[in-house]
């Protein structure tokens, strides 16, 4: 597991691609590639997303010290098409725990687990997570993730390097999920770095 103090986290955005064959070689040609995947096929990956976040914030979120609420950001580097029901997906996997304090968010704990993750449909028909390879710490980090994300290691790394794109995309994450609950929060906050502004959402 991958923990960092909270004063050293670094920040994501939640954005995925389609359920079939999506892989780009940069971080910037994520959208464009989203853009021509079919309609039907945006909503698959949408399903198999939940099953994701889900994953992180009961199976990972849960191994750290707890907060009010565990919100994963996720940035997906690629996803492939098993079969009509299975589906692998690499990602820059975060998760972050929170406690409300006034009207702002602390960070209480959290950390990366970057990898590739296979995801299969139940007979409910939502997807759950079945295998999680990881990126290792220290040494070990970059053959790690070269030999996970192989083709895809471009593309990740370009995410993964890049803080200030994180961090924007990690304030709309936080964004999302405060209007999804109806939180009465302004603000988040890692320890020791100022309070940031939660932007505000459309309706």
């Amino acid at each position: 597991m991958k923990k960092m103090n909270s004063w050293m986290l670094a920040a994501i955005l939640f954005c995925g691609l389609g359920y079939l064959t999506s892989c780009n070689g940069n971080a910037t040609a994520d959208k464009a590639a989203t853009d021509t995947v079919a309609v039907e096929t945006v909503k698959s990956g949408d399903v198999v997303m939940e099953g994701v976040k889900k994953y992180l914030v009961d199976s990972i979120g849960s191994q750290y010290s707890a907060g009010d609420m565990c919100i994963p950001v996720v940035v997906m580097t690629c996803t492939e098409g098993v079969n009509a029901d299975s589906v692998f997906k690499w990602g820059d996997y975060w998760v972050f725990n929170y406690k409300v304090v006034g009207d702002t968010l602390k960070t209480v704990s959290g950390g990366n687990h970057s990898g590739k993750m296979l995801l299969t449909k139940n007979e409910n028909g939502e997807y759950q997570v079945v295998s999680f390879e990881q990126v290792e710490d220290g040494a070990g980090n970059l053959s790690s993730a070269k030999r996970i994300f192989g083709e895809y290691y471009d593309a990740y790394h370009a995410v993964n390097s890049n803080e200030n794109y994180r961090e924007e995309l990690r304030a709309t994450a936080v964004a999302d999920y405060v209007k999804a609950h109806n939180l009465p929060v302004k603000y988040y906050q890692d320890y020791g770095w100022p309070a940031k502004p939660i932007p505000q959402t459309e309706d």
